[in-house]
């Protein structure tokens, strides 16, 4: 690896920094950022704002204008070499006449993979890469989830109680958490790709599963619904949402699956696995959609069966500082646990407080 300057490691920062502008609108494609400078000094800066527009370096080349000869471009990922909705940004800085490019990592899409920095090599132009790459790789872990296991970096959100109950006995919810809790969870939501539930909390909450910001540039996210037997009403709250919803089903009753499609949804048939779906074909399917984030907002069972499956990447926990007592839902539907060493191990890295209560990230220990 290259030995780089600390100037090299802040513009690299500030460009991971505006490539997380593009947080909510990039699906299917990754966040990007990039920064020109010309002599110490920036001249340009951009970021990928939307799926299908303009990438982050012909912003940063339109900003930068003649003021681009000669500059070094820190982009947090591999320029693209490839013709999509947008011609290749290798072209673009190349034809600016940039001096170096410093690319945090490399892109694994394998219409670029290396290529975009072999082309900008043959022009003559000097290529390092490395710098701030664990950040860059956090920033896309859901691109390059779909990119390399196939399916999409899964988040399971919980709300719960300090003793670890989601729920009364009788299904109650709302709200175990605060107001500030909850507006976190748009925001949540607002970066995923998809928001997956199970039947029983559709029928039993009748979730919106929306995105309620009041500003900010977001695109809806696909509302994934697993109904093994077609049960969602046609008069279901989001069915009647911006945006698409998606039914997962084994059923083969045609009737129903026209009632929903006629009520908005989209309904497509997958595999029984158990009692429920084929989970990793429902994951699989939904990265061929361009997923690249899916939040998982369910009940124990749907929770405890992506657990099971070893298909949770990630726990954004909300614990609400409260006891509910004996009688309650808890998170996960598990088979019982004769020893402690079976225990699924989890790594902390993060714990915050969100108004009166406190947020938990955690991801499965190596």
């Amino acid at each position: 690896m290259a030995a780089f300057r600390v100037e090299d490691q802040a513009h690299m920062r500030r460009a991971l920094a505006l490539a997380a502008r593009g947080l909510n609108a990039c699906a299917p494609n990754p966040r990007v950022g990039c920064v020109l400078v010309r002599d110490g000094r920036v001249v340009g800066e951009g970021w990928h704002r939307r799926a299908g527009e303009a990438h982050a370096e012909v912003h940063a080349l339109r900003e930068a204008g003649a003021e681009a000869v000669g500059a070094t471009a820190y982009v947090s990922l591999e320029p693209c070499s490839h013709q999509g909705r947008t011609p290749p940004c290798t072209d673009a800085l190349i034809a600016a006449r940039v001096a170096r490019v410093v690319a945090a990592m490399s892109d694994p899409d394998p219409r670029v993979a290396g290529s975009g920095l072999a082309a900008l090599k043959r022009a003559g132009i000097e290529v390092e890469t490395g710098l701030c790459e664990t950040e860059a790789r956090e920033l896309n872990v859901g691109f390059l989830s779909r990119l390399g296991r196939g399916r999409p970096f899964i988040r399971c959100k919980i709300a719960a109680s300090l003793d670890g109950a989601t729920a009364m006995a009788d299904g109650e919810s709302r709200w175990i958490t605060g107001e500030a809790a909850r507006s976190d969870v748009q925001r949540l939501r607002s970066r995923s790709s998809a928001i997956v539930t199970g039947i029983g909390t559709a029928l039993h909450d009748d979730p919106r599963l929306s995105v309620r910001l009041r500003a900010g540039a977001w695109a809806p996210p696909v509302r994934v619904v697993l109904d093994g037997d077609l049960r969602l009403p046609t008069d279901a709250r989001m069915l009647k949402e911006t945006g698409t919803t998606l039914v997962f089903t084994a059923s083969a009753d045609g009737e129903r699956a026209d009632a929903l499609r006629s009520a908005g949804a989209q309904v497509e048939r997958i595999a029984r696995a158990g009692r429920g779906l084929a989970l990793d074909a429902v994951f699989h399917r939904l990265a061929a959609l361009g997923v690249n984030d899916a939040l998982i907002e369910a009940g124990s069972t749907l929770n405890g069966a992506l657990l099971e499956a070893g298909l949770v990447d990630e726990l954004v926990l909300y614990v609400a500082p409260r006891i509910l007592g004996r009688r309650t839902r808890g998170l996960f539907e598990l088979p019982d646990l004769v020893r402690l060493d079976q225990a699924r191990a989890f790594e902390l890295i993060e714990i915050r407080r969100v108004g009166a209560d406190m947020r938990v990230r955690a991801r499965p220990a190596e």
